[in-house]
């Protein structure tokens, strides 16, 4: 059973940064795309970024060049570097984990193979 649990979320002013985390249990590495999806109140999930077995990362437009998903195996923990935030990112962030491909609709849909945390809030304040 895989499970997942998030920290490090916050209230954080316009432009300042924060790092989200997330441990993992119950899989392999290797074999699940893993990343974050978020959700602001009133508007859809929506993916952010990904990492597959293979350490190949994938962001959303959004977020590319502001943001750094990244993994340690040896401690089963996943991490999202937040910089340079913006008002509309605000929002509940979500850890994920899936045995599919990170460049897949499946994944960035949020698809019924997709397994959460429980979430971490983040506040901007502009």
């Amino acid at each position: 059973q895989v499970q997942l649990r998030e920290s490090g979320g916050g209230s954080v002013q316009a432009g300042g940064s924060l790092r989200l985390s997330c441990t993992f249990s119950g899989y392999t590495w290797s074999h699940y795309c893993v990343g974050w999806f978020r959700q602001a109140p009133g508007k859809e999930r929506e993916g952010v970024a990904s990492i597959d077995g293979g350490g190949r990362t994938t962001y959303s437009d959004s977020v590319k060049g502001r943001f750094t998903i990244s993994k340690d195996n040896a401690n089963d923990t996943l991490y999202l570097q937040m910089n340079s935030l913006k008002p509309e990112d605000a929002a509940m962030y979500y850890c994920a984990a899936a045995p599919l491909d990170c460049y897949s609709g499946p994944w960035w849909r949020g698809g019924r193979a997709v397994r959460w945390g429980q979430g971490t809030q983040v506040i901007v304040s502009s």
